[in-house]
């Protein structure tokens, strides 16, 4: 692919950085305004839903393909990963220290090799048993309790951080094993599934009723610039991974990492600690090897 074939998806895949790595502050704007994290997630995603309309023909033309049983099974993979990946960043990203949270969603290339072998039967090489070292002592060294003596979250942001980080991978992987889907088709699953899982959230807490009609005209303006930022910056991302070696898109993701240290400091003052910036020296290395480990599997 020529320099000029490859500004697009780049491109693509910043975009998606810039907008990831500050998207927690409009949330959390949003929040102190008293729209909380699930009812913003629900107007933002619907929103995101609309403008994606441009989508739908061919979503519609591949409806077909849904009445394969496994066809089907993977497109509801796909929606409800996906899913719970976008409402648990959210959720996590309101309540967390950012850069806390955001390491444990990027320990994604761990769950990715474990995934990949349970769902694709792909084997692991050095580079997988490296990638899972790094990634696993990273972890460790960041979450670390004196006091308990375990590595293990200090919150439920942090666990709801892990626990979409793992959601993200399997929706990776299930979106690779789902080939035969276009990109709009799973553009719009992700959307699609997070609303899903939302709504019984959001009905589960109160249904947000009063927190809906007393949303003024400035939020609604902040809400829909996010639902268009939000649908952009997906479709935009699934171009990028589609058009791009996954070692040269992981290492253009990784800059949503600077984005977020820069922004959290300045707009949350939050500092990590030398443990906090030790682990995720690794976990950064681990996902820059996990590009590495594509390229092996390509070579074999």
């Amino acid at each position: 692919m020529s320099s000029k074939q490859n500004v697009l998806p780049v491109a693509g895949i910043l975009s998606g950085a810039l907008v990831w790595g500050l998207i927690w502050y409009p949330y959390r704007v949003l929040q102190e305004t008293g729209v909380g994290g699930p009812l913003a997630t629900l107007v933002t995603y619907t929103l995101a839903l609309l403008c994606g309309a441009f989508m739908l023909p061919r979503v519609w033309r591949e409806l077909h393909l849904f009445h394969n049983v496994r066809a089907g099974w993977w497109a509801v993979g796909l929606v409800f990963s996906a899913g719970w990946a976008n409402l648990g960043y959210v959720l996590a990203m309101l309540h967390g220290e950012v850069m806390r949270v955001l390491l444990l969603f990027y320990l994604a290339p761990f769950w990715t090799i474990i995934f990949s072998y349970w769902l694709l039967g792909e084997r692991l090489n050095r580079y997988g048993y490296l990638v899972m070292a790094l990634s696993l002592s990273g972890a460790a060294i960041m979450l670390w309790d004196p006091q308990r003596g375990l590595p293990l979250p200090q919150n439920v942001s942090e666990w709801i951080g892990l626990s979409a980080g793992m959601s993200f991978a399997l929706s990776n992987v299930v979106s690779r094993r789902a080939a035969h889907f276009s990109v709009e088709v799973k553009s719009y699953c992700v959307l699609l599934g997070t609303v899903l899982l939302t709504a019984p959230l959001l009905y589960w807490q109160g249904g947000g009723q009063a927190e809906l009609l007393g949303i003024d005209t400035q939020t609604w303006l902040i809400l829909g610039l996010l639902g268009i930022a939000i649908c952009a910056t997906g479709f935009a991302v699934q171009y990028g991974v589609t058009h791009l070696l996954s070692n040269r898109a992981m290492l253009l993701f990784l800059s949503e990492l600077v984005i977020a240290a820069i922004s959290s400091y300045f707009l949350a003052n939050e500092v990590m600690q030398m443990r906090d910036w030790i682990g995720a020296l690794l976990i950064v290395s681990a996902s820059l090897l996990s590009g590495r480990l594509h390229l092996a599997e390509t070579a074999g």
